[in-house]
């Protein structure tokens, strides 16, 4: 048995009878789960609330939407304007999210979630479509497989089920650790293509701390258990950042393995990262103070930021390090005269002299264009 076929039959499983095996204790938000469903909440299963990085406004992707409860969760916190998109790829886990959506609705005061069908290391290809596609051609020869790979071409370049640049936040509950390894890479890419610039992701996933060996791979009760199809817990942040995410960083660290399997610790995590501003580098005079404690760190641009030196950095980079993806670990500071700038980032290493910046702080509350500088 595959590992996706085993995946697609476990989950099937759970969708009708819970799963206690594929369960990691949760401390979830009970002001959140109070009007879901019981069922929803019996029948999912994760190892991590990824609700928590939920803001107003923000149009959320859970990938492995399974029941629905994160997304139902996230659609307490978006608000009026926001929108939660749920995709899976099982029929059975998607029919029990939909159940539940008139009564959800009415609960939160309007529809705001939708579910739909895909695969998660594949968000273009709309896998309902793809169903009716095949009821009206299906495939019968190779000529056949041929003409399906052309329409899934077009059908992802035309009408794709998740936009590039169109999500503020991906969302996912130990669902990556269940495609199989060779598409692993292509997962990542394809988060990187559907959030904003400047958009986010909040990942909880379960990693181990040594790669796992080939036989547990193979095994797909430990596969469809969450277990084998982890990544090594550095491998799983290299990864977001070979996709091209900054600000990677582990925000959860659950210090007890949840399973120990031939000596290998598998334990839960949560990624978060930022994907960069899709904004030209203009110097306009901004610096940037890092705080400490640590005599100087880097960033994933290959800027030094020395402890308590103003620093010259673009605009940009003003914006994303003053923002919430770094916290309250620099402060910014705005340029004292106001300048159109020009199209260069001053070397890693440069101090911005205080003449450039000097009574900035007391006069203007932001980078220019905002940002969070204070």
């Amino acid at each position: 048995m595959s590992p996706e076929t085993s995946v697609l039959a476990r989950y099937s499983e759970g969708a009708a009878e819970r799963q206690e095996a594929l369960c990691c204790p949760v401390d979830y938000d009970r002001e959140l789960l109070a009007i879901l469903p019981q069922e929803i909440i019996d029948k999912d299963y994760g190892c991590g609330d990824p609700s928590r990085y939920v803001q107003q406004g923000d149009t959320v992707l859970d990938l492995g939407s399974g029941s629905g409860k994160i997304c139902y969760m996230a659609a307490q916190l978006v608000g009026e304007e926001g929108k939660v998109i749920g995709v899976d790829m099982n029929d059975n886990m998607l029919a029990l999210a939909r159940k539940y959506q008139p009564e959800m609705a009415e609960k939160i005061g309007s529809n705001r979630v939708e579910f739909v069908k895909g695969q998660i290391q594949d968000l273009a290809l709309d896998l309902a479509a793809m169903d009716a596609h095949l009821a009206q051609h299906p495939v019968k020869s190779s000529l056949d497989l041929i003409a399906l790979r052309a329409w899934q071409d077009k059908q992802r370049r035309e009408t794709p089920l998740i936009a590039e640049n169109s999500v503020d936040l991906v969302i996912s509950n130990c669902v990556l650790n269940l495609v199989h390894d060779s598409d692993k890479a292509q997962l990542i890419r394809e988060i990187f293509r559907v959030v904003k610039p400047g958009g986010r992701v909040a990942i909880s996933d379960i990693v181990s701390d040594e790669p796992v060996p080939e036989h547990l791979k193979q095994d797909p009760d430990l596969w469809s258990g969450c277990i084998s199809g982890a990544l090594q817990e550095h491998n799983f942040l290299q990864a977001f950042i070979d996709a091209g995410f900054i600000a990677v960083s582990y925000d959860k660290w659950e210090n007890s393995p949840w399973q120990v399997v031939e000596g290998l610790e598998f334990r839960s995590v949560t990624i978060t990262a930022m994907k960069p501003l899709n904004e030209p580098c203009f110097d306009k005079g901004h610096a940037v103070i890092y705080r400490g404690p640590f005599s100087k760190v880097y960033d994933d641009d290959g800027h030094v930021f020395f402890r308590g030196q103003r620093m010259a950095v673009c605009e940009r980079t003003c914006k994303v390090l003053t923002g919430p993806a770094y916290g309250d670990n620099f402060i910014g500071i705005a340029p004292l005269n106001d300048n159109p700038g020009v199209p260069w980032c001053a070397p890693a290493g440069t101090v911005r002299p205080v003449s450039e910046t000097k009574g900035a702080l007391h006069h203007q509350d932001q980078c220019s264009g905002g940002g969070g500088c204070c």
